[in-house]
């Protein structure tokens, strides 16, 4: 998609924490979550957690609003190796106002291209955020 359809900005202080965040050095897992501005059309930090699971996380995730997670999470792969991949979560559910789907899913590309990630995967129900659900979906990346 091309950068003119990106609805919203990054804030400049959100920029510097996530890619603050992208060189962390601690092995726990941890999020950061972020959510839209509407008044000032940009997306903005709303919270911040350190040693949290998926499971923890999705009680934190709005049920019926969405949000953008990054979260940097401990793999531990089935052949003993330990990886810490940084994971772009885009919790879209099913049932929020039109009008606040398109504000997110047009902001996407733009905090995507910001942050540099490319692990990015999409939940339309929170309840899917679950541990074997990330598990899976890193799967695909070996």
């Amino acid at each position: 998609m091309s950068e003119s359809l990106a609805v919203c900005d990054v804030d400049d202080d959100l920029v510097k924490m996530l890619k603050k965040f992208r060189f962390r050095k601690e092995t726990n897992n941890a999020a950061i979550v972020m959510k839209i501005d509407k008044e000032k059309q940009l997306v903005v930090l709303e919270e911040e957690h350190e040693d949290i699971s998926p499971d923890d996380l999705r009680d934190e995730v709005p049920e019926r609003q969405p949000r953008f997670i990054v979260y940097s999470y401990k793999y531990k792969h089935d052949d003993g190796r330990v990886s810490y991949p940084l994971c772009f979560i885009f919790s879209s559910p099913a049932g929020c106002k039109p009008e606040q789907q398109m504000m997110y899913a047009g902001s996407l590309n733009k905090l995507v291209q910001t942050v540099e990630l490319t692990k990015v995967f999409e939940i339309r129900n929170t309840e899917d955020l679950t541990e074997e659900w990330l598990r899976e979906k890193l799967g695909f990346f070996g």
